[in-house]
């Protein structure tokens, strides 16, 4: 027995279990500090690209999100080839081997082949970028990260959805340019269309005025349609990226104060009552 361990465990087995463990010990510390290396100075770069070629912060943040990806996935690749190394098996085979099972997959795999290639032009193009208000893949929201594979859209309600990037036949964004912020006024058939045109224009001129997310107007446009009890009156106006359901909520407060002011009647439903008398 004392043979038996001295054959197989003697000082050199110990000895280099020691050293196995204190080289996976450095190339995990490596690893971090690399890691964390690697983040800031790719952080740094895409905030020096913002700040002297004018990116837009969407896009910036949009590729620094993709490009901390591939680092990552390089960098915790080469971190298990190295503990391959350190366990004393064929890195350059198994290597080898990983790219031929890798090959094969890849000719399984037309959905991940597909999402790639959507990704790739979806970048490449500009069509989206982090937080864009969009309509892609039959979801509406604000994008929080686009990737080679999904983009993640949060949703108004708060849920987050992964989109893959094939299901993404077309893209609506609704973030590029201003902003339409669109409201529709009813009048009573008994009122003077032009005066209330002329008091609505009036109230509108003075939000202008007040909100600085309103970049052009609010006008009044002019009569919409004609309903069954009321004249509609459309106001439009052009306000800054996700600024117009707000300047939407204003108008129509300050419209309808401005039309309570000037006696004019905004038409309600009346429900009218008939007594019938005992005969």
């Amino acid at each position: 027995m004392e043979q038996w361990w001295n054959q197989y465990f003697d000082g050199n087995f110990f000895l280099e279990i020691a050293t196995s463990i204190g080289q996976i010990v450095i190339a995990v510390i490596a690893f971090l500090v690399a890691r964390s290396i690697g983040k800031r100075l790719i952080s740094g770069s895409f905030q020096k690209m913002e700040s002297q070629r004018g990116m837009s912060p969407g896009r910036v943040k949009t590729l620094e999100k993709l490009t901390v990806n591939a680092f990552s996935y390089v960098l915790i690749f080469v971190f298990i080839t190295i503990l391959i190394s350190i366990f004393g098996l064929d890195a350059t085979g198994l290597i080898a081997g990983a790219g031929v099972v890798g090959l094969a997959i890849g000719f399984g795999a037309q959905g991940l082949v597909s999402d790639v290639v959507t990704g790739f032009f979806l970048l490449l193009e500009k069509q989206v970028d982090v937080d864009d208000y969009v309509t892609a893949g039959g979801v509406d929201g604000i994008v929080e990260q686009v990737g080679l594979r999904n983009t993640q859209i949060r949703g108004f309600d708060g849920t987050l959805h992964f989109v893959p990037n094939r299901a993404i036949g077309n893209v609506s964004n609704h973030s590029r340019g201003n902003m339409r912020a669109l409201v529709d006024m009813s009048i009573s058939y008994n009122d003077n269309i032009d005066e209330a045109i002329a008091v609505l224009q009036t109230a509108c001129d003075q939000v202008a005025l007040e909100e600085e997310a309103i970049k052009e107007g609010p006008n009044v446009v002019g009569v919409q349609s004609l309903g069954d009890s009321d004249v509609v009156i459309r106001v439009i106006a052009k306000t800054e990226n996700m600024q117009q359901w707000a300047v939407e909520r204003k108008l129509r407060k300050v419209l309808k104060e401005a039309l309570d002011a000037n006696n004019i009647e905004i038409p309600f439903p009346h429900q009218v009552y008939i007594e019938k008398k005992e005969q």
